[in-house]
Order: C-alpha cells, then sequence, then structure tokens
C-alpha cells in the first residue's frame, strides 16, 4: 500500500485505539503520520499526546496541538444555538458539532504538510465516521480517508491492547482499568456510552457524573444569572463582557454546580442503530431556555413559527454531519438573518436541576404592555373586532359542518 499513501493526518487523542491507529498507519501503510489534536476544552492534558508522539517516532514537527476552543464556540456552538437546535426533542447535539471543525482543520493540516490523506478512530457502527468523512470531503473532494475500524480485524480492547504490547505501544492504562463507559467531552458537553448503558432499563450510575451534581444534592438556595444578548448570541453574564468560551465556560460551571443538564435518552443514529446515551450539557441547556426566552419578546410570530419549522431539519442535518452542506448554509443564514433583533437581557433562575425563565427584556421587543393587559387598554385593541375575526376564520369549519349534517349554517 506504500504507492497508495505517503503521508496521513490522524485525528489523534493519544489514548489506546488511536495510538494503535499511529503505528498500524506506519506498518500497514508504510507512511508517513502527523498527529493533529484538537483542544475542544476537554478537559484533560493534551500535552501527553505530544510526548506519545514523539515516543513512536513522530517528528516535533509533524505534532500539531491545536487550541480552537474560541472558534469552537463562536462559529459552531453560537451559530447552532441560534437555531434552538435540538435533535429528537432532546439531545442538544454536543458531540455532532465538535465533528466538522475536527474534519476542517484535518484537512488544513494535510494541505500544509502536503499530505494525501486523513485518518480517524470513529467506529464502522457509529454517526463519526459520516460526520468526519462528509465534512473532509466537501472540504477536500480529492482527499483519501482511511478509517482504521472499518479495514482491520482489531475489533476488541483486548486485541487492541495486545497489538500495543506487541509493538511497544506506550498506553498508560491496564487491563481492568479502563471506564466502562465511552466517553467523549468537549467544552459544550460530556457523553457517557456503552457498559451498562447498553440496558436502556438500567439507569446510569451516580458516580457516572462528572461535570454536574446531582438535582438532590444541589443547593437549595437558586441561583439567578442575567444573559445579555447581542444578534442571538451571549456576550455578558451579570453585566460582565465575556468570549463566546468563557460564556459557556461560566455557564457549565453556574449550571453544574445547580444540578442542570443531565440527559439520559435513546437516539437513533444516521447509520441506522438505536443508541443509549447519558449526557451532560449544563451550559447548552441554559442557552437553549434563555435563547427562546429573547426570541419570545424579539421575534415577529410568523418569524418564530417558520423558524420553529425549520427546526428539525437544521438539527438533523447537524446531526448526519451536513455542517458543510449547502442546505445547512442556506438555513443558517435565513436563521442568522432572524436574529438581527434577538438582543436584550434574560434573567434566569436554577434551582435544582431546573432553568426556569423570570424576566426578559429588550429594546427590540415587541411586547406591548398597552396592548396586552387585561385592564383598560384606552382604546389599543377594539374587541369587537374579535366577532370578525373569528367568522371569517369559521367560514370554512361551518360550511364543513353542515356538508356532514351537523346543522344549518
Amino acid at each position: 500500500m506504500s504507492n497508495q499513501v505517503k503521508k496521513v493526518v490522524l485525528a489523534y487523542s493519544g489514548g489506546l485505539d488511536t495510538s494503535v491507529i499511529l503505528r498500524w498507519l506506519q506498518e500497514t501503510y508504510d507512511c508517513e503520520v502527523v498527529t493533529y489534536t484538537a483542544d475542544l476544552g476537554q478537559g484533560e492534558e493534551l500535552e501527553p499526546a505530544r510526548a506519545k508522539a514523539l515516543a513512536m517516532g513522530v517528528p516535533e514537527g509533524s505534532i500539531y496541538i491545536d487550541d480552537v476552543r474560541e472558534e469552537f464556540v463562536r462559529d459552531f456552538v453560537f451559530p447552532m444555538f441560534r437555531a434552538n437546535t435540538i435533535y429528537e426533542g432532546e439531545y442538544l447535539l454536543g458531540t455532532s458539532i465538535a465533528r466538522p471543525l475536527i474534519a476542517k482543520r484535518l484537512v488544513e493540516v494535510a494541505a500544509e504538510q502536503g499530505a494525501d490523506a486523513i485518518s480517524h478512530g470513529a467506529t464502522g457502527k457509529g454517526n463519526d465516521q459520516v460526520r468526519f468523512e462528509l465534512g473532509a470531503y466537501a472540504l477536500d473532494p480529492g482527499i483519501k480517508v482511511i478509517a482504521p475500524w472499518r479495514e482491520w480485524d482489531l475489533l476488541s480492547r483486548e486485541k487492541l491492547l495486545d497489538y500495543a504490547a506487541e509493538h511497544n505501544i506506550p498506553i498508560e492504562m491496564s487491563r481492568g482499568s479502563k471506564s466502562p463507559f465511552s466517553m467523549d467531552a468537549n467544552m459544550l458537553h460530556i457523553s457517557y456510552e456503552g457498559g451498562p448503558l447498553e440496558n436502556p432499563w438500567t439507569e446510569p450510575p451516580a458516580e457516572m457524573w462528572r461535570w454536574s451534581v446531582s438535582p438532590e444534592q444541589a443547593p437549595n438556595e437558586a441561583t439567578y444569572l442575567e444573559l445579555d444578548y447581542v444578534n442571538g448570541d451571549i456576550v455578558a453574564i451579570d453585566g460582565q463582557a465575556m468570549t463566546p468560551a468563557e460564556v459557556l465556560l461560566e455557564l457549565n460551571a453556574v449550571g453544574g454546580a445547580n444540578g442542570v443538564g443531565r440527559l439520559d435518552i435513546v437516539e437513533n443514529r444516521y447509520v441506522g442503530i438505536k443508541s443509549r446515551g447519558a449526557y451532560e450539557t449544563p451550559g447548552g441547556t441554559i442557552m437553549l431556555k434563555a435563547h427562546r426566552a429573547i426570541e419570545s419578546i424579539t421575534l415577529d410570530r410568523e418569524v418564530a413559527h417558520l423558524k420553529d419549522e425549520l427546526m428539525p431539519r437544521y438539527a438533523t442535518t447537524v446531526y448526519n454531519g451536513y455542517w458543510w452542506s449547502p442546505e445547512r448554509e442556506m438555513m443558517q443564514t435565513t436563521i442568522d438573518w432572524t436574529q438581527q433583533v434577538v438582543n436584550g437581557r434574560v434573567r434566569v433562575k436554577l434551582y435544582k436541576g431546573n432553568v426556569d425563565i423570570v424576566g426578559r427584556q429588550s429594546e427590540d421587543s415587541l411586547f406591548d404592555e398597552n396592548i396586552a393587559t387585561f385592564e383598560d387598554d384606552g382604546g389599543a385593541y377594539n374587541q369587537a373586532d374579535a366577532e370578525g375575526f373569528i367568522k371569517l376564520n369559521a367560514l370554512r369549519l361551518r360550511t364543513l359542518a353542515v356538508k356532514r349534517g351537523r346543522g344549518t349554517p
């Protein structure tokens, strides 16, 4: 295979799977490997990945450890939340939204390094293989993608460990010490799959959760936050200006401390498999509720309703890996146009896992107290007009009722 690939950029974490892949690529394809590690705010020390790559023969100039936290939140998370995106009614797409950025950087590094292929550690059963590869092909249609899990026979942890031992691959975790869960983390969420969660009747164990306290153990006093919005994005918390990444970090910390953001669902993967997963998304949970609140007073009714109709399509597009598609770009342009008036402040109350909206205000508000009041509005709204409105809208219903023999008009 040496004539097919000379240099590969590998999405590399330094863990068991990608360390084995690194050596496997070197041996199977007889090629040079460039490692790419993205800092998406997963909360782990990433420099050990550099040492492991060096120990496996990767030269310093071929090791990338990339801090993309601000780009991730600014250009991927925030645009997604402008759409109020939620998949199958519950999932906030924490894993899905990270993959297009990694795909983008893999392709960019491949161009910088003159590589003719990229590689990833996603399995042949999951969504991530689709997301990485659709993104890569959309950005570089001529790129070659190597997906070892679809080629090799190392289909168990035991086989991976045996391969690592045979090839002197440095692995920190020994047999039996690994968490029973497959976990993925970035600034938006942490996910848990596998192990006892493979039985959808089994409750997630209390010790599994890492980012949040249980609602039962959350403080007995509520926490209040004031979130300032400009063009649909949070720009300040309690009056303090923050960057997108700082906003999400703060909301994660405060939300997690109040038991916010835990989720246990069975979702439909794009490849056709039902998958049970547990998620912690404290900041995203607050963001979704608060964004809908500021939109409730600033968006025209029909614009808001049309945007809600568009959202499930947008969510499925992101979930299935089509971030770099023309349909996502078209929807994003429409969504972002609506956000010109989504400015103002939302007051949020956090209490034992709950996120309650307790205030919203905006100079762009369409809420008119003079019209909405139950008191005398001074003629701002003529209630007698409602009679004609109702009769016109009832016309087709009355006609149908007559046809069905329910009386006379």
